[in-house]
């Protein structure tokens, strides 16, 4: 964590060379230097974990590993009862990303890309836009449609309305949580180290620890695990009518 600076931003403004100066241009820098630490975090996990279940099956990282996908599954599997591969994937990765984004600020001088609303709000976009996706599949666009005019067309602008809410719900919720605990950290690193004494109790006392594995570590997990688990179900009862069809086949053809 670094020095209490609740509010400083440094921006990157590409395209004031042509002559677009408007803030909604901008790039925060530290944001996007950050996004791209998770990434490389990533691709290092990713290849060990490649490496430890290709050549070291046996090992005991490799168990704990397909232990944690197996768990993960069934989790899916408890909200959604068919099994889907590319929506396993989708909810998986999305979940590893976040929790990777929670946790980067364990890293000395790095923080947490979800203490910025855009991050966020780009992640409750992208699980938006996969479950509008898949209810058109299931559905098809016609049905689809018909969904915001149910039960009768005079509520079509409450329906789009709570549809748009579950962006700002998802978005915020993550974000709120996730600074507000960066912040709380600054605050008490801040105050224990106004001095040598109050710093070395900090310390030696374990506050430090307490608060870093709250804070950081447990909160962390929840609010990826929370994120999560509301788009699957959001996920879940957007392919139902998928699931049915594809029971009353199965019925079919056992008949």
């Amino acid at each position: 964590m670094q020095e209490l600076d609740l509010f400083s931003e440094h921006f990157w403004k590409p395209f004031e060379a042509f002559g677009f100066k408007s803030s909604l241009l901008y790039l925060n820098a530290h944001t996007i230097i950050y996004t791209w630490c998770v990434l490389l975090v990533l691709l290092i996990v990713g290849l060990t974990t490649k490496y430890f279940l290709k050549y070291k099956s046996d090992s005991m990282l490799s168990f704990m590993i397909l232990s944690s996908v197996h768990a993960f599954k069934d989790l899916f599997l408890q909200n959604i009862a068919t099994f889907y591969t590319n929506h396993f994937y989708f909810i998986f990765a999305l979940f590893i990303f976040i929790l990777t984004c929670n946790l980067i600020a364990i890293i000395p001088f790095i923080e947490e890309p979800t203490t910025d609303v855009n991050t966020t709000l780009a992640l409750g976009i992208i699980a938006f836009m996969y479950v509008q996706i898949s209810m058109i599949r299931a559905h098809g666009i016609k049905e689809y449609v018909k969904e915001y005019f149910a039960p009768f067309f005079l509520l079509f602008p409450l329906n789009v309305i709570g549809e748009l809410a579950k962006v700002i719900s998802l978005s915020f919720r993550l974000f709120g949580n996730i600074f507000g605990g960066s912040i709380i950290s600054r605050l008490w690193i801040t105050a224990a180290s106004s001095s040598i004494l109050t710093e070395l109790l900090a310390i030696f006392s374990g506050i430090n620890l307490i608060i870093v594995v709250f804070f950081i570590l447990f909160e962390g997990f929840i609010q990826a695990f929370v994120f999560t688990m509301l788009t699957l179900t959001y996920l879940s009862v957007a392919i139902q009518n998928e699931e049915d069809h594809i029971e009353e086949e199965s019925e079919k053809k056992v008949s």
